[in-house]
């Protein structure tokens, strides 16, 4: 990557620059916890900020990892190679997709690419910060789950492309596996997307869920690019969970160290 454009795309808006996070141990369980906000417009807009005022390593941290989170119950690692200034929602997704989250509304979306330790695979993790108040996203999230909207190969992310780095051609037809997580209690959408960073093209790309499940024999399942989409976007969302507790109660918990 360009020393120019490594140092334009690590500028992610007002606050956003800094911090140091050496890594996330990824801990995205079943649901069941107690949620972060409230519900009321005050705990929901104060949510919002978190992304002008947290450090972009502390939401999409260098390092990433996790232990038996691949095939086989192997370790995954992924290492940051570029971030994407904040933009609006226009051309971040396929349209179908932008029409089954506008009625949450968009604020910005932050994006960012991680390569495997092997730089075998790519992932574009995003995280959208929406416009919606509890209800909305709780509407979203009912949708989501009940449709099994996250299925279906129409309603995939967009990746982003970094030049000079191993995801310098991943595109949309690189697109093997996406994982969307619709939170039911703050503003926001997290989503990753992975792919190969030699930027073949997935003719047989598959959701997470199914790419992951044992017995399946397609490119993303044997690649383990579900495993990426999930293992990236479930790190991204439990660390912006963490900051957003600790601006919420912080007398009771913080970010994850």
């Amino acid at each position: 990557m360009r020393r120019a454009g490594a140092a334009l795309c690590l500028v992610l808006g007002l606050g956003l620059i800094g911090g140091a996070v050496a890594g996330a141990l990824i801990n995205h369980g079943p649901g069941g916890e107690p949620p972060v906000a409230d519900g009321s417009p005050e705990a929901f807009a104060r949510a919002r900020q978190v992304w002008r005022e947290a450090p972009v390593d502390q939401l999409f941290p260098r390092t990433l990892s996790a232990k038996a989170a691949g095939p086989g119950g192997a370790d995954r690692a992924w290492t940051r190679i570029g971030v994407a200034a904040p933009s609006g929602c226009a051309g971040a997704f396929d349209p179908l997709l932008a029409r089954v989250l506008a009625p949450a509304g968009c604020v910005k979306v932050l994006r960012a690419t991680y390569v495997d330790s092997t730089s075998t695979t790519v992932t574009t993790v995003g995280l959208v910060v929406t416009a919606g108040d509890a209800s909305a996203m709780r509407a979203l999230n009912q949708r989501w789950s009940d449709e099994h909207l996250g299925e279906r190969s129409d309603l995939i992310p967009k990746a982003v492309a970094f030049a000079g780095t191993p995801a310098a051609s991943f595109g949309d037809p690189q697109r093997g596996s996406w994982d969307v997580q619709v939170s039911a209690d703050l503003p926001f959408v997290v989503y990753g997307v992975s792919g190969f960073a030699d930027g073949r093209a997935v003719p047989d790309r598959q959701p997470a869920d199914k790419a992951t499940a044992s017995g399946q024999t397609t490119t993303p399942a044997q690649a383990g690019l579900g495993f990426d989409a999930t293992g990236v976007a479930s790190a991204v969302d439990d660390r912006l969970h963490a900051t957003v507790s600790a601006e919420l109660h912080p007398s009771t918990t913080g970010p994850e160290k």
